[in-house]
């Protein structure tokens, strides 16, 4: 049974530029049943998020600063979801911000047994991104544009901007996580590493550095091979990683 989610989106503090593909994405974790994003509506700088609401479906809710200097949206959206998880007619939630303020209620609806996405700029805040399930850059959602005349030299330029370059520390990281399920001839199933690499790093995403899905990632490190074997079932190929030995160096014979 696919998993309700409940979308709460700050207005305040993310770009509506995204809006089409950040429901796409949101439909990979489950059904958005309610949708809701949170903003002072009177303010002129909301304006480009109206006509996408209706065709998003999105309900907007008021929420007037109260007071100079304040979010009064973080608020609301925080009664709001405690309200929401007591109603239990949700499996998760998908908290759209940049915003640190909202760790503690990541946190506190993980623990009354929620999952919980985020999604924000690559500007969030590290404790944020932690306290959620997976953790998407909007950045990164982005689309390269279809090779078309119309289609400029800047548009590709910032999808390209948005993609990390792989380091030595993301490489360890990926290596060690690989130990941690390896068998005893040094093989895990590529699944298993995935899942793994989501625990331990929220954020982590193949999309991070320009690759669709993690096998073409893995596959463009040398650090790695890489081994498909037929399943059980014989319809599929399950993929399998493993460290590469350091080459032994020959040495000369005096």
């Amino acid at each position: 049974m696919e998993s309700k989610l409940a979308v709460l989106i700050d207005g305040d503090n993310i770009p509506s530029a995204y809006v089409k593909e950040m429901m796409e994405e949101i439909a990979k974790y489950g059904t958005p049943t309610i949708k809701r994003i949170y903003g002072d509506w009177t303010k002129p700088h909301l304006n480009k998020w109206k006509n996408l609401l209706l065709e998003n479906a999105i309900t907007p809710i008021q929420q007037y600063a109260y007071t100079v200097g304040k979010n009064a949206t973080d608020s609301a959206m925080i009664i709001d979801a405690m309200d929401i998880l007591y109603s239990e007619k949700v499996d998760g939630f998908c908290i759209v911000s940049s915003d640190s303020d909202f760790t503690r209620l990541a946190t506190r609806l993980r623990e009354a047994g929620m999952k919980v996405y985020g999604i924000g700029e690559k500007k969030t805040p590290n404790p944020f991104i932690v306290a959620c399930d997976k953790f998407i850059y909007i950045e990164i959602l982005k689309k390269a544009p279809e090779k078309a005349d119309n289609t400029t030299p800047e548009a590709i330029l910032e999808v390209k901007s948005n993609i990390d370059k792989i380091t030595q520390k993301d490489i360890r990281f990926i290596a060690n996580t690989i130990s941690d399920v390896a068998d005893d001839d040094g093989w895990a199933f590529l699944g298993d590493v995935g899942s793994l690499l989501q625990k331990k790093q929220p954020n982590f995403d193949s999309r991070n550095y320009g690759f669709e899905k993690l096998t073409p990632l893995i596959n463009s490190i040398d650090n790695f091979e890489i081994e498909k074997r037929d399943s059980n079932k014989g319809r599929f190929k399950l993929v399998f990683v493993k460290i590469k030995e350091p080459k032994k160096t020959k040495t000369k014979k005096r």
